[in-house]
């Protein structure tokens, strides 16, 4: 989902589901847009999971879902030069980091890996130095990793609720056409179907 100049969108879970026990996880993440494409109209992709490339062996199981690493290259759009893969070692897998691209990292989410010879666990995130040639090694119980990089940003993001741009005037825009609530002719719309209700702005 690209948000461009602003979307919504509703998460509903049906009453049947919120009875019965659920064992759904994720990660949601946040992919800032280059200044030129701040201001496009939104829109959504989906590709399914069979057009993602998978690479395994040694150990390694490793499903690229943005951008080209490692020689592949997935099939979504993406705006600026990147890469976000999911990641599964067995314990003690090595695994290089790609190192095409300038800013690189990881995430650990399940288990632990060792780098440089130091340990890092479940829930930690360490950011490498651009040019370094980095190898991750499963700890003893392996490691579920999401990795990630691309090119630098030209500057800061700002963040506030829901919104996030390259400039608080443009945040500030975005607020108030939230506030004035205009969901028919405004510059946002709610989800069609979907359209009763929707969460008021936060002031902070």
């Amino acid at each position: 989902m690209v948000a461009g100049n602003g979307v919504t969108h509703s998460e509903r879970t049906s009453e049947e589901t919120r009875k019965g026990t659920s064992n759904l996880f994720g990660i949601q993440t946040w992919v800032a847009l280059p200044e030129k494409h701040e201001d496009d109209d939104a829109s959504f992709e989906h590709q399914p999971e069979s057009a993602l490339p998978f690479l395994e062996g040694e150990g390694k199981e490793v499903r690229l879902i943005l951008g080209n690493a490692y020689g592949e290259k997935a099939p979504v759009t993406n705006f600026s030069e990147m890469f976000y893969a999911d990641a599964v070692l067995e314990a003690h897998a090595k695994l290089p980091m790609p190192d095409n691209h300038e800013d690189r990292g990881v995430y650990i989410v399940q288990g632990s890996i060792n780098v440089a010879g130091q340990e890092f666990k479940s829930g930690q995130m360490m950011v490498f130095r651009p040019g370094d040639h980095m190898t991750l090694e499963a700890g003893p119980v392996g490691a579920r990793l999401i990795l990630l990089g691309g090119e630098t940003l030209n500057g800061p993001r700002h963040i506030w609720w829901n919104f996030v741009s390259s400039s608080k005037d443009k945040i500030e825009a975005a607020k108030q056409a939230w506030i004035e609530g205009d969901w028919n002719h405004g510059r946002f719309k709610l989800p069609p179907g979907d359209d009763q209700e929707f969460i008021p702005i936060v002031e902070k």
